[in-house]
């Protein structure tokens, strides 16, 4: 129970700054990232839109709705969104160009949250088109209450040129509202179909028949009645969307880039479901317990893939979006530390509410309350803190940040205590990410997936001796954070010196390299019991009476207690904390390594694991291709980018070295994703390192690849207490 208990502390979003005009200008908008343009309010029971259209592929005919990489767009994603009340989407399925705007305005007259437009411009590329689809486009507009509040059908003119009402009803916290349609085409009437119509529905769906090129406009007006004589003014007023042009080719792709994270926010209410122990289940067989219901306010990695929170991922975006709008940042990040249950642990991943659920196979839709997963919020938690000692900010924000810094100190205690005391290893001052596969026979080697690098290979044959290097760096970051908050807000004494203590313990420099590094080639690495002699083949396994095939592991020297030599992303942790010294050998070593074309460097960034690694580019499973085993991603390499920078600017005998690696770096992942979206339309989860720097897995993967509008922008972390 205490798994799903939550912790006994005042919650973050009863803050006040997180109430009234914060709370009501982003009651709206575009939260619904799963599908392709779906717009809601951020309450668990709330009136949601959204948009489906009839698209060709093939000569046959898909009803689009739902983000699908399946449906093969062209291209799909904000040009540009705030975050607030504006967004542009475009959208290209196999020749047919559609626009989505999305407008919000707060009026006298309008009801709590406001009023909001979508506009949709339908053209078409007449080559790609039959004449079937060429004469005739199928756009449908729904409009739904959760609460199941009845929706009238609003009665239609067929003959008038202005707005048309169609639809009406009522909401508690918006009080009457009404749904309006303007158009410049003719209006033919509309045809209600009686084997399908319903007394007291609460969904109503509008198919709107055109011929592009076209545009509509779709207007939801709040707290009005229909017999106000500023109606027609309302509806102007949200019908007029500026359109804003730009010349650079790369500052348009930083643009997309940004607006992107921004239009993939979302609004979830659910309830996660926690595992039991293994063994147990309840006594109607379920073998979870769910969470407390939940709000969550988050960005998501990818619409289409994974149009959930994850806690890692949330962490990057959050280097981004704090930068934007640091209001907007801290409700997100408020709103994830509220899921700390009474031992300190959050949910890695966040799996709220029915449309949710629908995109996660069944296996992964359980929570496990002993796995961890990095606590990346850290990084934009200590670039808030370290923003208000640099007076970065202003008066107000400064004195908000400081409020939300208050009241996060005693969940971020908590948060650091799960860790201390989950994933600590046998010595102290050493960690490792619990819960790896010690039994497996089907893997290389068993993935550390609550480390966020999924398949990066670790020890062999996992075991309680094992510590890993990365997430000793992660636990100073925390530590770092909540001593500097403690320091600048001069809270509990002891508990100060407590972090103080904890700091300088996992930030001495001999005990790091004590612990995790290689004197001989300067490289830090994970410890534990391995064996590099380890393969993956067929083996013939008799069954009852029958004989078949299955792809196992063979270990053919055993393994023993040594330095894991896997030189990649988790090598460089030390480097990207700025934990080592500039004057330090070691320095030059991580250098070294990183400018290396035989272990990291590609043209198009670092790749996650040496061309030399053993394990390099091997699949992990018979049907589990690699992963992190040399694919280039964007959020390590920012971080790598971020650490090159530091030491440029570190007094030191490298810094020369380090600030010319960095301008290379910098240059290459630059042109690498500006050349990658202008060829396909999309921002990539991962870029191949062997392919030219192709992008490659989810396509629309708009989380931590935004990252390189702050690459364009020289922007960093900060990588000093």
């Amino acid at each position: 129970m205490r798994s799903v208990t939550p912790l006994s502390a005042p919650r973050m979003m009863d803050l006040p700054q997180f109430q009234s005009n914060h709370k009501e200008s982003l009651y709206w908008g575009t939260y619904r990232p799963n599908v392709y343009l779906g717009i809601r309010a951020r309450t668990p029971l709330s009136l949601i839109a959204g948009l489906m259209w009839i698209g060709l592929k093939n000569g046959q005919y898909f009803l689009r709705h739902v983000c699908q990489d399946s449906d093969e767009l062209s291209t799909f994603g904000w040009t540009a969104h705030n975050g607030r009340d504006y967004g542009r989407q475009v959208l290209v399925d196999h020749g047919l160009f559609l626009t989505t705007s999305f407008l919000k305005e707060k009026g006298e007259s309008s009801g709590y949250g406001g009023d909001w437009a979508v506009r949709l411009d339908a053209n078409s590329e007449r080559s790609g088109l039959s004449d079937a689809q060429e004469s005739t486009t199928h756009l449908f507009f729904y409009v739904a209450d959760e609460t199941g509040n009845q929706i009238t059908m609003g009665s239609y003119e067929p003959s008038s040129r202005g707005p048309v009402l169609l639809a009406s009803g009522s909401h508690e916290e918006i009080g009457d509202w009404e749904l309006y349609l303007r158009s410049e085409a003719m209006q033919t009437g509309n045809l209600n179909l009686p084997d399908i119509t319903e007394d007291s529905s609460n969904i109503m769906v509008y198919q709107v028949s055109i011929k592009t090129p076209a545009q509509i406009d779709i207007v939801f007006l709040s707290g009005s009645s229909s017999k106000s004589p500023v109606i027609e003014e309302r509806i102007s007023k949200l019908t007029v969307f500026i359109l804003i042009k730009i010349d650079s080719r790369e500052l348009s792709v930083g643009r997309a880039a940004l607006s992107s994270l921004l239009g993939g926010v979302g609004y979830f209410y659910g309830q996660s479901k926690i595992a039991l122990p293994k063994g147990f289940t309840q006594k109607n067989g379920d073998k979870y317990i769910p969470y407390w219901p939940a709000a969550l306010y988050t960005a998501v990695p990818s619409r289409s893939f994974f149009p959930r929170g994850f806690l890692w991922d949330e962490g990057f975006h959050q280097l981004v979006i704090w930068r934007w709008d640091v209001h907007i940042s801290m409700d997100i990040i408020g709103h994830w530390l509220d899921l700390l249950n009474s031992d300190g642990w959050i949910p890695r991943e966040q799996i709220l509410g029915a449309e949710a659920l629908s995109k996660v196979p069944e296996e992964f839709v359980l929570q496990y309350p002993s796995n961890g997963n990095p606590p990346t919020l850290f990084l934009a938690i200590r670039d808030l803190a370290s923003g208000i000692h640099a007076h970065q900010f202003s008066d107000e924000e400064a004195e908000k940040i400081s409020s939300f810094l208050e009241r996060a100190y005693i969940r971020l205690n908590s948060w650091f205590q799960w860790f201390n005391s989950t994933q600590s290893g046998k010595y102290e001052g050493t960690f490792y990410w619990h819960g790896r596969d010690n039994i497996t026979t089907r893997e290389l080697n068993p993935k550390t997936l609550t480390s966020g690098l999924d398949d990066y290979p670790r020890a062999s044959h996992p075991n309680d001796e094992e510590r890993h290097v990365d997430l000793r760096c992660w636990m100073l970051l925390a530590a770092n954070c909540i001593r500097s908050i403690a320091e600048f807000l001069k809270m509990d004494g002891a508990l100060e010196k407590d972090y103080y203590k904890i700091s300088n313990q996992l930030s001495d420099f001999g005990t790091l390299n004590k612990l995790h590094l290689d004197d001989k080639i300067g490289a830090y690495f994970d410890y534990g019991n391995h064996t590099e002699k380890v393969r993956l083949r067929w083996f013939d396994v008799k069954d009852k009476d029958t004989m078949r095939r299955e792809f196992l592991r063979e270990t053919l020297q055993p393994p023993q207690l040594q330095l894991v030599p896997h030189v990649g992303y988790v090598s460089l942790f030390p480097f990207m904390m700025g934990t080592i010294p500039p004057e330090s050998w070691v320095l030059e070593k991580q250098l070294d390594l990183i400018s290396n074309t035989s272990i990291l460097w590609t043209d198009y960034g670092l790749r996650s694991l040496s061309r030399k690694s053993s394990i390099y580019m091997k699949r992990n499973t018979e049907h589990d291709p690699p992963y992190w085993r040399g694919a280039i991603w964007i959020n390590m390499n920012y971080m790598v980018l971020s650490a090159l920078h530091h030491y440029a600017h570190e007094d030191g005998p490298y810094s020369g070295r380090a600030g010319e690696l960095y301008d290379k770096l910098r240059s290459n992942l630059i042109r690498n994703i500006v050349q990658n979206y202008d060829e396909t339309g999309f921002f990539w989860e991962n870029y191949d390192q062997k392919n030219k720097g192709k992008g490659k897995g989810a396509r629309s993967f708009t989380g931590w690849t935004s990252l390189i509008v702050l690459i364009m922008a020289e922007s960093y972390p900060t990588l000093h207490r």
